[in-house]
C-alpha cells in the first residue's frame, strides 16, 4: 500500500495541505499515522479525498459530507441519512422490526395471496410468525398511495420483477466488461494474481456503472414524467377550448 506526506498526497489528490488539515479537523479525514514526527497517509485517505471532492462539487455540505461517510462506515444506506426527521405516516412510524398482519395487508393493499408472496420475493416483507416484518416501510407507505389511487398492487410488483430482470442483465454486461477478458479461452491459467487482477477490475466498474445506471435512468425517468404532464396538459387545454353546447329549451 502507498504512504504518503501531507504534501504528497496533496499533490496526488489535487487538494491543498490547508484544506487537508481542514477535511481533518472536521472529522471528514482520518488522522494519519504518526511515525517519529512525520505523518504517513494512505490510499484509504486519497480515495476518501477524491470522495470529498467530487461531493464537494455536486454541492453537498460539511455536514451532509460528514453524515453520509459516517452512514457509510456504520453500513447504513444513504437514505436513512438523508431521510432526516421521519415524515408522519401510516408505516414511517413502525420501527426496524415492525410487523404488519395479513388482515391489515388486505385492508391497506387490497393484497392477495399472489402479492403477498411476490413481496416477500422482492424484500419488501418477511415471514415473522404468524405476521410479516416490514423490510422497507417507505416502499410500502408509497404503495398504499398508489393502492388508495387505484393503482392495483400486483400491476406495481410485476414491474418492480420486470425491472429486477432488465437490472440483472444489465449489471451481467458491466461485469462481462471484464470476465469477457479474463475468462478468455486463449489466455493461460489465470492464477491467484490474475484472479486478484480481476476481482479488482470489476470492483472497479462497479461504482462506474452504478452512476450510469442512476444518471441514465434519472434522465429517462424525468423524461417521461414531463412528457406525461406534457400530454394531460395539452388535454386540458384542448378540453378548455372546446366550445360548450347550448342548453336545449
Amino acid at each position: 500500500m502507498a504512504e504518503y506526506r501531507i504534501n504528497e498526497l496533496a499533490e496526488a489528490s489535487g487538494v491543498s495541505v490547508r484544506n487537508i488539515r481542514v477535511y481533518q479537523d472536521r472529522g471528514l479525514l482520518p488522522a494519519p499515522i504518526i511515525r517519529g514526527r512525520v505523518g504517513w497517509y494512505s490510499d484509504e485517505h486519497l480515495v476518501r479525498l477524491n470522495l470529498i471532492s467530487r461531493m464537494l462539487e455536486r454541492g453537498y455540505t460539511f455536514a451532509t459530507i460528514s453524515e453520509l461517510l459516517h452512514a457509510a462506515h456504520h453500513g447504513m444506506r444513504v437514505e436513512q441519512v438523508l431521510r432526516g426527521t421521519p415524515k408522519t405516516g401510516r408505516f414511517r412510524n413502525f420501527k426496524r422490526a415492525a410487523t404488519i398482519t395479513i388482515t391489515e395487508l388486505r385492508k391497506t393493499l387490497n393484497a392477495s395471496d399472489r402479492s403477498i408472496a411476490l413481496s416477500q420475493k422482492l424484500g419488501l416483507l418477511a415471514k415473522d410468525g404468524a405476521h410479516y416484518a416490514i423490510k422497507n416501510p417507505e416502499l410500502l407507505e408509497g404503495a398504499e398511495v398508489l393502492v388508495k389511487s387505484g393503482i392495483d398492487i400486483d400491476v406495481l410488483l410485476d414491474r418492480w420483477v420486470r425491472v429486477q430482470g432488465d437490472l440483472e442483465d444489465v449489471a451481467q454486461s458491466f461485469v462481462s466488461i471484464i470476465t469477457d477478458r479474463y475468462f478468455d479461452e486463449n489466455l493461460p491459467d489465470l492464477g491467484e494474481a490474475g484472479v486478484s487482477r480481476m476481482a479488482e477490475l470489476i470492483q472497479t466498474v462497479r461504482p462506474m456503472a452504478h452512476e450510469i445506471v442512476e444518471t441514465t435512468f434519472r434522465k429517462a425517468l424525468d423524461e417521461q414524467i414531463s412528457k406525461a404532464i406534457g400530454e394531460a396538459a395539452t388535454y386540458f387545454d384542448a378540453a378548455q377550448e372546446t366550445p360548450a353546447e347550448p342548453d336545449r329549451p
